[in-house]
């Protein structure tokens, strides 16, 4: 298969699998999925999932966050990792965003990116989610199945995120980056996968095709 055989491949079959890939990290708008992803960096999903309500309950708009000491946010992400660091972030964010944003989560990269412990990826999700923007976030997932897969050389997320953009169509963007975050976790983890024997690695390389008798149901939101 050449790459563009392989992506559309692929895209079918992630497709056929995840056919309405909901957003893995509980939120309610911009300002709680920005606090939710910047907490995933270093975490899991789940564990994000577990910390989140009791701290949205305590503050949930930035107004509310800004008046919280770094002491009293630490206490509710202690179990996250980078836990200080994060904490920090989170209380200047929710600063900048009521003294320059009206309160308001901006709605570009440049003024997103501005903002303390929020990197490219964290901004393509809350564009993408949100704001409904063709981004294409990268994790650690995609950046490796887009290595194994060979869409992309690995040498970087930037050019993992510029390689995939070309292959797969931007009315995809926003539901594909889901189905293969789902699809590394569940089928071609990096120890449960070894690029030969999961649903989409057997076909890629050579092994007997493997046809979906029916799609499985998308993994649901973690409450």
């Amino acid at each position: 298969m050449n790459k563009k055989d392989r992506a559309d491949f692929i895209l079918k079959t992630l497709q056929e699998l995840y056919p309405n890939p909901k957003p893995p990290l509980l939120h309610e708008d911009p300002f709680t999925l920005l606090i939710a992803v910047l907490l995933s960096a270093q975490t899991t999903d789940a564990r994000v999932n577990l910390v989140t309500p009791a701290l949205f309950k305590k503050a949930k708009t930035p107004q509310k966050m800004a008046k919280l000491t770094v002491a009293q946010i630490l206490s509710f992400i202690k179990t996250c990792g980078l836990a200080p660091t994060k904490a920090k972030n989170i209380q200047k964010l929710s600063q900048i965003l009521v003294e320059q944003h009206q309160g308001r989560v901006p709605q570009t990269f440049e003024e997103l990116e501005a903002l303390p412990g929020v990197g490219h990826k964290t901004a393509s999700v809350v564009m993408s989610q949100i704001f409904n923007i063709p981004t294409f976030p990268v994790d650690t997932h995609i950046h490796r199945l887009a290595k194994r897969w060979k869409l992309s050389s690995g040498k970087s997320v930037e050019q993992t995120e510029r390689d995939l953009k070309k292959v797969f169509p931007e009315s995809t963007w926003h539901d594909v980056h889901l189905q293969i975050i789902y699809y590394g976790r569940e089928h071609c983890s990096a120890r449960g996968c070894n690029g030969t024997s999961c649903l989409i690695c057997r076909p890629l390389n050579g092994r007997a095709q493997l046809k979906l008798q029916k799609p499985i149901e998308p993994i649901p939101k973690v409450k």
